[in-house]
């Protein structure tokens, strides 16, 4: 049976928790476009994905791109708290050598299907792999989290315009659209509104929502492909930092050093979250 929107608000909070756990182990990190992210992320894996543990490496699996790699500190997250991952590999964050390393590595870790970082790359992936399955006859089903500040890249409406050409209507993009990115807010940096605009005008299905309001996301989930022969796009907006209010919304969040009394008042304020969430999901 699918989780109630309760359960996985829950499951996103202790996923928010894991995130800082991997700041206990290594204090710095890209915070706040992980915490945009997550609530994606968390209703992708849980509600979308047909995907367990044996099945990480099934030819037939679906697939999750982070195509901006840097937010990887929620896709390890997830992945840890769905059990997909042992949660104590978290804890090497930070370390030379660790599976959980800045940006995501197929290589070290089981779940990550490609190495992301370098921005704009993970739409074109996800689109060979979405023509991939097709030709091998799989019903497989491609999601994809991209950042807003990384839409300036032109490989992505390559992309773009590979899927829709080829009606990849089983590839979803989400747009965590947080309006901020490492040199300040996306509109000052690289404008690049309307982003749904410029997708429907490559040919895909679009709709906009609420990226960090667990309902919305889980209705569009349930509704995809939002047409049928369009790939989907949707743009999620969000709030850098989701969910640490002393960070929420700030450009300095994004690659964030907190002091021990900073992430000491943030694993605090994650917890009671995590504690009042288990409280409405038991009495429910």
């Amino acid at each position: 049976m699918s989780p109630s929107v309760l359960e996985l608000e829950l499951a996103a909070s202790r996923a928010r928790r894991l995130v800082l756990r991997m700041l206990e182990a290594h204090p710095a990190g890209h915070v706040g476009g992980a915490l945009s992210a997550i609530d994606l992320v968390e209703a992708i894996y849980r509600t979308a994905m047909r995907l367990t543990v044996p099945g990480l490496a099934a030819p037939d699996r679906d697939r999750f791109l982070l195509s901006a790699g840097h937010k990887a500190l929620a896709q390890y997250a997830v992945l840890a708290e769905t059990g997909l991952i042992p949660t104590d590999v978290l804890d090497s964050y930070g370390r030379t050598g660790s599976a959980v390393p800045g940006h995501p590595d197929m290589h070290k870790l089981p779940g990550v299907e490609a190495n992301t970082g370098a921005l704009g790359h993970g739409l074109a992936i996800a689109c060979g792999m979405a023509l991939g399955a097709r030709l091998s006859g799989f019903g497989s089903r491609v999601f994809v989290v991209m950042g807003d500040g990384e839409l300036p890249e032109g490989s992505n409406w390559e992309g773009a315009a590979i899927a829709a050409h080829h009606r990849l209507d089983h590839l979803a993009v989400f747009v965590d659209a947080n309006g901020l990115q490492i040199s300040g807010p996306t509109r000052e940096v690289m404008g690049m509104e309307s982003i749904s605009a410029k997708f429907d005008a490559f040919g895909w299905a679009t709709t906009e929502l609420d990226g960090n309001d667990m309902a919305s996301i889980v209705r569009v989930l349930d509704e995809l492909p939002l047409t049928p022969g369009r790939p989907s796009a949707i743009i999620a907006r969000t709030v850098k930092g989701r969910g640490i209010p002393s960070i929420e919304g700030t450009v300095a969040s994004h690659y964030w050093k907190p002091s021990a009394a900073e992430l000491a008042a943030a694993i605090e304020y994650c917890e009671d979250t995590t504690r009042r969430l288990e409280a409405l999901v038991a009495a429910s």
